[in-house]
């Protein structure tokens, strides 16, 4: 071979060699249709410097967490906008019409019942799934149980305007966005998760998301601020079993969803600093007598009692009746409020029953309720039957909306009343020979909110919720007690909650709420409700018989059993690891024993093992597979998919 030949080789190897590398640098270069090619290769490479730069600090799902909860908070400042621009058309259009009773009339009650019509038709046609509060089916999620068409986009672009509809109905269907707002912060953080994972490369599937588990406190606390109630609810209403692990991720993400919102709110106008959502006036020399811990102690009970007739007359409506939209507008209402309008009132630390009677004084919150010359007691009493039974109906309602928050201002209402009640007899004599001259009414709506809203959810985090919203610290001991009287009322005699009983009309695969329709139901042996045996491979199967397993299973974990007939369970095998072996016997003839690994299983049940058993297994272990074993011999494998069947068998028997 002469001198030239072998230099012309190697300058075409060399070329070669410089073209791959080329290939694997800048692979945007070589590709003609793509414009900009130059630009979109510095971009890239940037991005891959800053995902280095990130990463080195910390990883890359903190700044996931932090993206969900200032998302979120935006999410929630520009609906709350929206819907204040639409309420303040609705005033200006009612203003505009003075003089024309019949106008108005139509007005007042066309504008919310068509915004109901238009959330329910919008989200009936777009996306069914949109309906309702979404909780039931979040803690559903969260339990390990797959329901995709929740965490669509087309459900958040649904649920997202619907909300806005709904909202802008104003105290008409006097609905909130608590509910909706922890669903809405859940379909982004499953978006999050999906881009986390895809820039860490990580192909390690988990059971539940922890974005999922992040994103349900960050819905509260991008609502009002409060982060600590906010981690505080999703540890109560949407985690069966929750890890410690996602404290920190779900306190960080929920701070800095709050700390976003506040930072809107201030530079909207709403406020010249960070601050409580309620304003408050509460005395702070005497916040309360150590003797109206007795009272408070006394609102808990009545909460407690109000709460079970509300929730009985919830689960009856749920079961016989669907109202119409129409029929809640038509209803004259005492008055026509936001719920922040509302609370504020409520909340107001004066005396209004002692000033009523005082033309040279006259409060605002006073004007509001007893503009027509009624008094307050009969106002207030008005406002809280009305508002509890239209409560009811516009819950059967099929729009996306939220429950909390106006049993919260039921709540307050309830507590409003017992507290004038007590100012009204304080200032007319003396009461165990101490004169009361300066109860606080406020402090009673304080507490029934959150007592009332605790019952009726069966959770005590609406006490740190009260307390952040106005930064009312003082009345924290009497608002815990009387929530928890509240709830040891509620609770009694297993009834479902709110929540409960949503999930329970929807037949949800949920043994927490399921349990509460049917004590006796967790105790289901599993050997009942076991299905069809699962596919089995025994220790000297063949390419055949494992080509048949990996085509009619699609389970991560196939059970492994010394020999069809004995049926002796000895372990599992990965199906990447028999996908391995089918590759493997190509080339060398072997058996399964002999070239795949069989794991030993962690845990077996047995079948006189409970469903509640099983349940609690996997939801705190994370386990994809059980294998149930009776005396050794395989009987069958419970999966999560395997759960959510059983429990929806186990629930169209109640």
């Amino acid at each position: 071979m002469s001198l030239e030949q072998t230099d012309e080789e190697n300058s075409i190897q060399e070329q070669e060699n410089q073209s791959e590398t080329s290939h694997y640098r800048i692979p945007l270069l070589l590709n003609p249709w793509k414009p900009c090619r130059a630009p979109r290769t510095a971009v890239k490479e940037w991005l891959l410097k800053l995902k280095c730069c990130l990463g080195s600090v910390c990883g890359i799902e903190w700044y996931g967490y932090a993206t969900l909860g200032i998302l979120t908070a935006v999410l929630s400042f520009l609906m709350d906008f929206i819907v204040a621009m639409l309420l303040r058309a609705h005033q200006w259009l009612y203003m505009n019409l003075e003089g024309n009773i019949l106008l108005q009339f139509l007005c007042w009650t066309l504008y919310p019942a068509c915004l109901c019509a238009l959330a329910a038709t919008f989200s009936h046609n777009i996306c069914p799934f949109s309906t309702g509060s979404g909780v039931p089916e979040v803690r559903t999620m969260l339990a390990g149980f797959e329901m995709p068409h929740y965490l669509s986009l087309t459900n958040m672009f649904a649920k997202f305007l619907g909300l806005i509809c709904t909202l802008a109905a104003g105290s008409t269907v006097f609905l909130g966005k608590v509910g909706p707002f922890v669903h809405l912060s859940t379909m982004l953080g499953a978006y999050l998760d999906n881009l986390c994972t895809l820039i860490q490369g990580s192909t390690k599937e988990k059971a539940v998301p922890e974005m999922l588990v992040v994103a349900a406190g960050d819905g509260v606390a991008s609502c009002f601020g409060a982060p600590v109630s906010g981690v505080l609810f999703s540890v109560e209403v949407m985690c069966s079993h929750f890890a410690l692990k996602h404290y920190c991720p779900c306190f960080f993400s929920a701070a800095c969803g709050a700390l976003t919102f506040h930072l809107l709110s201030m530079w909207s106008g709403d406020g010249e600093t960070l601050q409580a959502l309620f304003k408050t006036n509460f005395p702070t020399a005497l916040p309360f007598y150590p003797l109206e811990i007795l009272l408070f102690v006394f609102l808990g009970l009545l909460c407690g009692a109000v709460s079970c007739c509300y929730l009985f007359c919830h689960r009856w409506i749920l079961n016989f009746t669907k109202t119409n939209t129409f029929l809640l507008t038509v209803i004259p209402k005492p008055y026509s409020y936001t719920t922040k309008q509302l609370l504020t009132s409520l909340l107001d630390s004066r005396q209004w029953s002692s000033q009523s009677h005082n033309a040279s004084v006259q409060l605002e919150p006073l004007l509001e309720w007893s503009s027509s010359g009624a008094p307050v007691f009969l106002s207030l009493t008005v406002f809280l039957l009305m508002k509890m039974w239209m409560l009811v109906l516009a819950c059967t309602l099929p729009l996306p909306a939220g429950y909390f928050m106006p049993v919260f201002v039921c709540g307050a209402a309830l507590g409003r009343l017992f507290g004038e009640g007590v100012a009204y007899v304080s200032s007319s004599g003396a009461i165990l020979g101490q004169q009361w001259g300066s109860v606080n009414p406020g402090g009673y709506a304080l507490a029934g909110a959150a007592a009332f809203s605790g019952a009726v959810t069966h959770t005590l985090s609406p006490v740190l919720l009260a307390v952040e919203l106005t930064g009312q610290f003082s009345h924290a001991v009497p608002i815990l007690l009387s929530a928890l009287l509240a709830n040891s009322v509620a609770r009694s005699g297993h009834r479902p909650s709110f929540y409960d009983a949503l999930s329970i009309s929807k037949k949800l695969p949920y043994l927490p709420s399921l349990k509460k329709a049917c004590p006796r139901l967790p105790s289901t042996p599993v050997g009942r409700v076991l299905g069809v045996k699962s596919v089995q491979l025994q220790k000297a199967a063949g390419p055949a018989e494992v080509q048949r397993a990996v085509n009619s299973s699609t389970e991560a974990q196939i059970p492994v059993v010394d020999s069809h007939d004995s049926q002796i369970l000895l372990g599992f095998v990965l199906r990447s690891e028999l996908q391995m072996f089918l590759c493997f016997v190509q080339k060398v003839e072997g058996r399964l024993d002999e070239v795949c690994c069989i794991h030993p299983t962690s845990v077996l049940l047995s079948p006189h093992n409970t469903v509640k058993e099983a349940y609690s297994i996997l939801s705190a272990a994370g386990a994809q597979t059980l294998f149930v074993a009776d005396k050794g011999r395989l009987v069958g494998h419970i999966t999560w998919s395997e759960m959510k069947r059983i429990l929806e068998t186990l629930a169209a028997e109640i």
